[in-house]
């Protein structure tokens, strides 16, 4: 039987029959499924390699159709203090269902990365959930295609430290107001936080009067 092994992270998980389950899961090439043969039984040799919020190495044979065969499962990294927190714990199922969502429409092998990015981050409770959430769905947007513009407003002039903004969800960007409640440092952070990887952003700080309303902005582009 031909078999493929990678790394994976469980989306879903489907009882079947009497002992097996079905899982959904998203590997570096895109989405997988496959059937976990007598898994639910108490000594399964595979239960303890497909948990969730894990990076799990999966070998999978051939099965009928699309449907693969689950035939050996380890957990390389398991983020079980994600566990500890309950808003931590509900984000890292609101990016899991996102990420099933959205590469059904466009299929990017960096949905994957950026999942177990977020899993990653989420484990660490040292990194703020608010950066945290703002990262994912600035990246969300972005590769869905529909990525926030952070160099122009919504007329098409370059982004003033002089100026004030405000996000205009019509319009789906920064419209320049007088009364706005977004600044230079707000357009500064947001640019940091599209363009960085979770770990280095962690290292920044200062920023917790300004992250909620750059999270406000991440949220409403999303459309979330």
């Amino acid at each position: 039987m031909k078999t493929i092994r990678t790394r994976a992270i469980v989306l879903r998980r489907t009882n079947y029959g009497e002992a097996d389950r079905i899982l959904q899961l998203l590997t570096p090439v895109g989405k997988r499924s496959v059937m976990a043969r007598g898994v639910r039984r108490e000594k399964s040799r595979l239960a303890g390699g497909i948990e969730l919020f894990a990076i799990c190495d999966v070998v999978i044979g051939e099965g009928k159709g699309e449907l693969g065969i689950l035939t050996s499962a380890r957990l390389v990294q398991f983020y079980r203090h994600i566990m500890e927190d309950y808003d931590r714990m509900q984000f890292a199922y609101v990016m899991i269902k996102l990420v099933s969502k959205a590469s059904e429409m466009v299929d990017e092998p960096e949905w994957y990365d950026v999942l177990a990015e977020g899993l990653m981050a989420l484990d660490a409770h040292t990194i703020a959930i608010e950066l945290i959430q703002t990262w994912f769905y600035l990246k969300h947007s972005a590769l869905l295609g529909h990525e926030l513009s952070l160099w122009h407003d919504t007329n098409g002039e370059k982004l003033s430290a002089d100026e004030q903004y405000r996000y205009d969800e019509a319009e789906q960007g920064f419209r320049k107001t007088v009364n706005g409640e977004l600044g230079a440092e707000h357009i500064k952070l947001l640019r940091l936080i599209a363009t960085r990887p979770l770990k280095t952003l962690a290292q920044i700080g200062g920023v917790d009067t300004i992250l909620p309303d750059c999270l406000s902005v991440a949220q409403q582009h999303a459309a979330i």
